[in-house]
């Protein structure tokens, strides 16, 4: 019963943490925090954009964009997918807001943080460029990343960079640590990978095979 209860908070937002996780309260990491590096070994900066791309080529390649997802009632795009290959549009800027804002201007691996699209757009759209995971998708049997989330909230929308077992880097969707920061570290993570829909590579939650990423800075 502990184990679902904590699954439980899991998947619902809980507001009154909200204040928790802010830039005037960071959260701390371990001394020897390792930085996140780009495909040229240079330390991620968060007041930079990159580009999210595959560490493989050809048809297994493919950027991270924005895109309008299928069936959608957004105002705006709010789907993130990933190119079919490496030849063709670049993918869509980010950047990364880490939790941990008074060690510099760094990213680190195990870092809590969140992902926004840096992409110029109207007001209305602001919030649809900020990473989250959306809700259940039976038909596909998993939860699909989208934006529409929020910076330094208790919600969906806070993911860490972890170093990959293969190539590169993975990420995961980390919200219990948010709102039990005493839980064991990623005990409650997801991964992240692709799942297909309507012909197209959709970022979304998976057991199994999470992509395998690098980061390339836009100049």
């Amino acid at each position: 019963m502990k184990c679902l209860f904590l699954l439980c908070l899991c998947l619902v937002p809980i507001v009154v943490f909200s204040s928790t996780f802010t830039s005037e309260n960071p959260i701390n990491l371990p001394s020897d925090a390792t930085p996140v590096l780009d495909v040229t070994g240079k330390e991620l900066d968060p007041r930079l954009s990159y580009r999210i791309i595959s560490t493989f080529w050809g048809a297994l390649g493919g950027d991270v964009y924005l895109g309008k997802s299928p069936n959608s009632d957004a105002p705006c795009a709010n789907g993130v997918f990933r190119y079919n290959s490496d030849v063709g549009p670049s993918g869509t800027p980010v950047r990364f807001i880490g939790s941990s804002s008074h060690f510099g201007p760094h990213i680190f691996e195990d870092e809590l943080l969140n992902i926004q699209f840096a992409i110029s757009t109207s007001k209305l759209c602001v919030s649809y460029t900020i990473w989250k995971v959306g809700d259940y998708d039976a038909s596909l049997g998993t939860m699909l990343l989208e934006t529409g989330g929020t910076i330094g909230q208790a919600d969906s929308s806070w993911f860490k960079i972890v170093k990959s077992s293969r190539f590169g880097y993975n990420l995961l969707y980390c919200p219990v640590t948010i709102i039990c920061p005493s839980c064991p570290d990623d005990q409650f993570c997801s991964k992240v990978g692709v799942v297909h829909q309507n012909g197209k590579r959709r970022l979304a939650l998976v057991k199994d095979n999470p992509l395998d990423v690098s980061f390339k800075q836009v100049q």
